[in-house]
């Protein structure tokens, strides 16, 4: 094992992760962040064309402002302003590398990874976010290869029939760009509505491509099974089943803080996955692990984002720093 020991190491290379990092060199801390993919990973696998629904000012870190063409980001704005405070700062990183296991023994957490080695650190801090773990449906035919939880780009479902559960944010907006390239999408909302909290500019756009019929819906209805080139969808309302075409599923139903690495590692959670914390210090149940980002509401996952989560870093190393560091 390296016997380095580092002050502080971060789980997550997203936005809040980075934060942290800035937040950890500021006050001198010999720190790590490490990330299972590419840097800020959850936002390059957002769909291609997304903007934020925050303005630029809200997602900006490390005291860097933030240019865009508009108030409101787009993903490739926000993948290179991300990259670029990370070189501004020369943040320590080690990218593709995946925490499998987090061990506290005496006053030192064990990190172990996929690299094998493990690392030493007197204080974890976790941003993890929930991306990476999207919800389940738990019918048949979930798992087979015309369906998926992400969306990427509409071109690739130019001239078919394409089925979309979902009624928030993401589908909301991957709803409009297939209509842009012609596609033949048919949304299931699960309620009589789309979600309060999907972005209120495209509501409206939305509404009139439905009344149009260039996008059509079916509320009160849930996918039962999944068939090549078929769905099977149950209307609440009537009770009745139908036999749908759809040459492929896109599932966007939302995604989870993975609950089980966080059990594995000693966090208490909640029914909702919540873990047990201090909301001042974010410090959880287990003396020097802390929780960042939104990985903090467990399924609540519209409570906590890049606004709010970036500030977590600053009270968390505020924390650290207050108590009496092991000499090196």
């Amino acid at each position: 094992m390296n016997n380095k020991v580092y002050d502080l190491i971060i789980i997550g290379g997203g936005p809040c992760g980075l934060a942290c990092g800035i937040a950890a060199q500021k006050e001198n801390l010999d720190y790590l962040i490490i990330e299972k993919g590419s840097l800020t990973e959850s936002i390059r696998m957002y769909p291609r064309n997304m903007h934020f629904f925050s303005t630029t000012a809200n997602i900006a870190i490390g005291d860097i402002p933030f240019a865009a063409s508009g108030r409101k980001a787009s993903r490739v704005e926000a993948l290179q302003y991300y990259r670029a405070v990370s070189e501004y700062y020369a943040l320590q990183t080690q990218l593709y590398t995946e925490v499998i296991n987090v061990k506290k023994t005496n006053q030192l957490f064990e990190i172990h990874t996929s690299r094998n080695e493990p690392l030493q650190a007197r204080h974890v801090v976790v941003a993890t976010g929930y991306f990476g773990l999207p919800r389940q449906l738990n019918i048949p035919g979930e798992n087979l290869p015309h369906v998926t939880h992400y969306y990427e780009e509409a071109f690739q479902y130019v001239h078919q029939k394409v089925v979309m559960v979902g009624g928030g944010n993401s589908a909301v907006e991957a709803a409009l760009d297939l209509y842009h390239h012609g596609v033949d999408l048919t949304m299931v909302v699960r309620k009589d509505d789309f979600k309060r909290t999907a972005k209120y500019w495209l509501i409206p756009d939305l509404r009139n491509r439905i009344k149009e019929g260039k996008i059509k819906v079916k509320f009160y209805t849930e996918i039962e099974k999944i068939e090549q080139d078929w769905v099977w969808l149950r209307n609440h309302q009537t009770s009745t089943v139908e036999k749908y075409p759809a040459n492929f599923v896109v599932l966007l139903i939302g995604y989870t803080p993975d609950g089980h690495f966080l059990q594995k590692i000693g966090l208490k959670l909640n029914e909702r996955m919540v873990p047990e914390f201090d909301p001042n210090t974010f410090e959880t149940n287990v003396p020097g692990l802390y929780v960042a980002g939104t990985v903090q509401c467990g399924i609540h996952t519209e409570k906590i984002f890049i606004e709010n989560g970036r500030h977590h870093g600053t009270n968390i190393v505020q924390h650290i720093k207050s108590k009496v560091l092991v000499n090196k």
